[in-house]
């Protein structure tokens, strides 16, 4: 194999469509199995250094994020599909995640949403229930109305089993990429959202939200389910507030807890003496 080979794999994966950050990813993993084969000497060189990968475009640039009157209207639109907006929505899952839940993964008293599987696959005869990704188990913290939506839901359901699954097509088939892609296309063509809105983008307004409301890192990620904290950072980073924004408000309210205190003694020490 020669260095242009891998090249043209590489100019390939980037015209099927696929994530700069996920052809860097397989780049990475092929260059490590090349590597690998250079120290066996299976191989002299490895043809795979050097290779250019596709430039990632800044998360700041990329990333969409709803509005809460896009996020009213996505609800709205959802139909029949809106639990399963929802726990994407307010519990942050992935698409796969949310397809996965069975009925036994709702704590509805305790307000909880367990992480144990998610659903891959593009197609019908593709798709299987496999463990969730590395670092991707988790227990993850709802509000109770996202718990009442969802008893609706299985009241309407008839659901009773535990490992039941929480949700399915009209036809009684698991959700997976491509049928709950379709059904994301319906709701945004209704909402009038622009195409780089996808069901991936209701976790990104998840995570959003908890950094708006002042969760830190470890709590974020946690929440996701990302191995690392690092691997939050670099996907959030330019949402949490700058350095410089935390020095000016943290100065600003030790200032104002200052003044208040000393524009009450200077008023205190201008009241007229009473002559008796």
């Amino acid at each position: 194999m020669k260095p242009s080979h891998v090249q043209a794999w590489i100019t390939a994966e980037s015209k099927r469509g696929l994530a700069a950050s996920t052809i860097r990813t397989r780049l990475n993993y092929v260059q490590m199995a090349f590597r690998a084969a250079v120290r066996d000497r299976v191989i002299a060189e490895s043809p795979a250094d050097g290779a250019k990968a596709p430039r990632v475009r800044r998360a700041e640039v990329t990333m969409q994020i709803l509005t809460v009157e896009q996020v009213r209207a996505v609800v709205e639109a959802a139909g029949e599909f809106r639990p399963f907006v929802e726990v994407c929505l307010f519990a942050g899952l992935r698409l796969g995640e949310a397809a996965g839940l069975q009925l036994g993964d709702v704590n509805f008293l305790g307000r909880t949403i367990d992480v144990r599987r998610q659903v891959q696959g593009t197609s019908i005869p593709s798709t299987v229930i496999v463990p969730p990704k590395y670092g991707s188990e988790r227990t993850v913290f709802v509000p109770s109305e996202l718990t009442a939506s969802l008893s609706v839901h299985v009241a309407k359901e008839g659901l009773t089993d535990p490992a039941a699954q929480l949700f399915r097509t009209p036809l009684g088939r698991l959700w997976q990429r491509n049928n709950a892609g379709e059904e994301w296309r319906r709701i945004r063509r209704a909402v009038g959202l622009p195409d780089e809105v996808t069901l991936h983008t209701l976790r990104h307004t998840y995570a959003s939200n908890l950094i708006a409301s002042g969760c830190d890192v470890v709590t974020v990620q946690r929440a996701l389910g990302h191995a690392q904290p690092s691997i939050t950072l670099n996907t959030y980073s330019h949402l949490w507030p700058s350095a410089e924004d935390k020095t000016r408000a943290a100065t600003a309210t030790f200032m104002a807890a200052v003044m208040s205190s000393a524009d009450s003694r200077r008023t205190e020490g201008k009241k007229p003496q009473v002559s008796g």
